[in-house]
């Protein structure tokens, strides 16, 4: 007993850390206030990665993240850290970290579109935007720095008698119950020194060991994505969850060319990279519009979509878009000759996409100066809410 005793007072008690659990879009994550982190963990480095990690309950070798706030999913194994901003003419600085779930593994490579619509409401909520330019009622106009990609993104916020609104009646396919409608603005989400298509090429002819030679539209918009038809894969484009996730020979199939992809993109030098680099780049193969039912029973006609759009995050078929890929996809759409706009038949400013959990409608303003493709801004309408606030508790050995 004595030996038990000794034991148990050997370890210290576990840290309080100020924290928001908030969903954004069709995802869900842990929202800091960089301020309020540990002081070893408001700096990038081993003590940050490794504090949320534990928060989310990464890396579990049963893939459930059972001990932290994860939910064994890419679209919820999310955290993201908020600073007033550094940058001029900007409210508040964004940093997304994509946790894994069975490795120890912090990727900082991209941003999370879907989590970019609760960002605003937390910056307004905890007090990272001036109130000099927030409005008793109406539309509050946040400006945020994603640091992740070094961009800038405008959130279109409701706010009603002072404080931000959540509740509305604005449906996103994907969540199950309607909120307050956030519009997204990613302007500029390519510079002008970067190119848009990295190989030069509206479509390439990707070769990976053990497949046909392969077509593919590689763009850098919102998020880096490699486009592939779906039929060339085997696949019509109405494919829900289970169909791929339930095949490990799928999924392995999507990563060796997902790899070969990002070589072609210049984002790794050697296959063997693709595994420290998860988040980024995404892939996702397209078919003209095809009926189906989604995965809550809906039925998607073909007549109310433009094309099908499927997409894996992190290793697994999504359940619904990430809003990165929406950007790259709706960027896509809108210059002719992509397989994007093939498969809508044609170039299009706005398209709706069916994807699994339902429809989304994404719009771009594209325009070719000398040769050269950029996109002006991209939008899209999201919701967020706050699921529970307080904080988070971390054993202290972890940092």
């Amino acid at each position: 007993m004595g030996d038990h005793q000794s034991t148990v007072g050997a370890f210290a008690p576990q840290l309080k850390v100020p924290a928001t659990y908030m969903r954004g879009g069709t995802s869900k994550g842990v929202f800091f206030r960089v301020d309020d982190l540990p002081v070893a963990a408001q700096v990038p480095g081993e003590a940050r990665d490794n504090l949320l990690l534990r928060v989310i309950g990464s890396p579990d070798p049963y893939g459930k993240q059972t001990d932290g706030m994860g939910g064994a999913t890419s679209s919820t194994s999310k955290t993201v850290l908020l600073s007033k901003s550094e940058k001029p003419d900007h409210d508040v600085d964004y940093l997304f970290g994509q946790v894994a779930i069975d490795k120890p593994f912090v990727d900082w490579s991209g941003n999370c579109g879907n989590l970019t619509g609760a960002v605003g409401a937390f910056a307004i909520t905890n007090g990272l935007v001036d109130e000099e330019r927030l409005p008793e009622n109406g539309i509050a106009v946040v400006r945020i720095w994603q640091k992740n990609i070094e961009k800038t993104i405008i959130a279109h916020v409701p706010v009603t008698n002072g404080e931000v609104q959540e509740t509305g009646d604005f449906e996103l396919d994907g969540v199950t119950f309607p909120a307050a409608e956030v519009v997204i603005d990613f302007v500029e989400p390519v510079d002008a020194s970067e190119a848009m298509f990295p190989t030069g090429n509206l479509v390439d002819t990707l070769q990976v060991p053990g497949e046909q030679p392969l077509q593919a539209t590689m763009i850098n918009a919102g998020i880096p994505t490699i486009f592939l038809n779906a039929e060339a894969l085997g696949y019509d484009g109405t494919e829900l969850q289970e169909a791929i996730n339930g095949d490990t020979a799928a999924l392995e199939r999507f990563e060796n060319i997902r790899a070969h992809g990002a070589i072609a993109m210049g984002l790794i030098s050697e296959l063997s990279e693709a595994n420290a680099r998860q988040h980024t780049p995404k892939i996702a193969f397209v078919n003209s519009p095809k009926s189906y039912t989604s995965s809550a029973g809906k039925e998607v006609a073909d007549t109310a979509i433009d094309l099908n759009v499927r997409a894996l995050s992190m290793g697994k078929l999504h359940h619904a878009m990430m809003g990165t890929a929406a950007v790259a996809i709706g960027t896509a759409a809108s210059i002719e000759g992509t397989l994007v706009s093939n498969a809508a038949g044609g170039a299009k400013p706005s398209v709706n996409f069916g994807h699994p959990s339902g429809t989304l409608k994404v719009g771009a303003q594209s325009e070719c100066i000398n040769g050269e493709w950029r996109v002006n801004k991209v939008s899209m309408s999201r919701s967020a809410r706050v699921l529970m606030e307080g904080w988070v508790r971390v054993p202290c050995e972890q940092i």
